[in-house]
């Protein structure tokens, strides 16, 4: 048993995932699953590190701006986690990526992606877990296909206007609940699945989504 899984009480060095999206919602998702001990990570993002980013996206500094996220992110959670296989794909997502990892994350601001990912994970049966953050408001959502209402019936594909700020907290907060979404699955604690988890300015709230055929 490795330090990881004593210090913690769990191990989640055999499952993987990918995450889309290497901004504010991915770096955290990414660095708390990696310090959990996740055994594999493919980091997905087609965007460079910009300076207005910087104050949430904290793996990146003044020196990274105009490099690809994704190689930045892959590299120095290497060094954090060299336990872990972690690889990256600087490019837009696509399907086949996300063959042969146990879920998905979708830490991204572009609503055609949310529905794109929302219907692979549908037609493939692969769980996924959405993170939004919108200033001071956030949500997080995990959906298992056959189990649980996807993403458009828990109103994650909701296409709204975004404020322009987006406070690091908001982020850091969405982006470790994502994380720890993805880890309930892992460890089989499908409670929280189904419950649309509200951040709203210091207020955390659950809100469970039902739909036909689902208890």
């Amino acid at each position: 048993m490795s330090i990881k899984s004593e210090v913690q009480g769990f191990d989640i060095s055999k499952n993987s995932a990918v995450i889309v999206g290497c901004g504010g919602l991915g770096t955290n998702a990414a660095v708390h699953l990696a310090g959990a001990g996740i055994g594999r990570l493919l980091l997905v993002d087609f965007d460079t590190a910009e300076e207005r980013n910087l104050n949430r996206q904290f793996f990146y500094t003044k020196e990274d701006i105009g490099k690809e996220k994704c190689r930045i992110l892959a590299e120095k959670l290497r060094a954090y986690a060299p336990e872990a296989e972690i690889k990256s794909h600087c490019g837009r997502f696509d399907n086949s990526l996300a063959d042969g990892y146990d879920i998905v994350i979708i830490a991204v601001d572009n609503i055609e992606t949310r529905k794109e990912v929302n219907a692979f994970c549908k037609e493939y049966k692969i769980p996924c877990v959405n993170g939004s953050i919108d200033g001071f408001f956030g949500t997080a959502y995990l959906y298992i296909p056959d189990k649980t209402p996807d993403l458009e019936t828990a109103g994650c594909l909701n296409n709204t206007d975004k404020k322009m700020h987006s406070p690091s907290a908001t982020a850091g907060i969405i982006g470790a609940l994502e994380a720890q979404l993805a880890t309930d699955y892992f460890l089989g604690k499908t409670e929280s699945a189904g419950k649309l988890y509200i951040y709203d300015n210091n207020e955390i709230h659950a809100l469970t989504i039902r739909s036909d055929g689902f208890d």
